[in-house]
């Protein structure tokens, strides 16, 4: 006597508009009859973090708070100023005032377009395994928070250019 396992036809099921539940659970194996509960993709917001609430050119909002300024942002501490104003000034110097906070991976904001980071830089980060990734301004605050929800030793080194300095 051999055993199959019962199959359905998705044919008989009805149209992706209509309800499935009530009619066809019980065409359903007792595992699958309830669904299962909704994915969370994101943690809530840890309050007493240093979150950006807000952004837009020129500018960001850390805890409602406005920068117009580059800025050095950690989960918890102060927000340091970084004495960064345009992307031409940028140098392996630059990101020295990171390294005494020990990330374990910082966010490179580059302001309104995507420029990378000296290759010095990168090789002094990976040298001491800390890793360094480059985005857009307003692309790294977005990853930061999510990273910061995380739980993630993670640092956001934004270079925040007035509109139409950009260099």
């Amino acid at each position: 006597m051999s055993h199959r396992t019962k199959s359905y036809n998705l044919v008989d099921l009805p149209h992706p508009h209509q309800t499935f539940w009530p009619t066809y659970i019980h065409a359903l194996p007792k595992a699958r009859r309830h669904p299962s509960p909704p994915v969370k993709l994101h943690s809530e917001q840890r309050p007493f973090y240093n979150t950006f609430t807000a952004y837009g050119p020129g500018w960001v909002e850390v805890n409602e708070v406005r920068h117009t300024t580059s800025i050095i942002v950690m989960p918890e501490g102060d927000i340091l100023p970084w004495q960064v104003q345009r992307f031409a000034e940028l140098d392996a110097t630059s990101f020295l005032p990171i390294l005494p906070l020990a990330p374990e991976i910082v966010i490179f904001g580059s302001g309104d377009k995507l420029r990378f980071a000296p290759a010095q830089v990168l090789r002094d980060f990976a040298s001491k395994r800390i890793g360094i990734e480059t985005m857009d301004l307003f692309a790294a605050c977005r990853t930061y928070n999510i990273l910061m929800t995380e739980g993630r030793k993670v640092a956001a080194a934004l270079l925040i250019e007035m509109p139409g300095q950009v260099s």
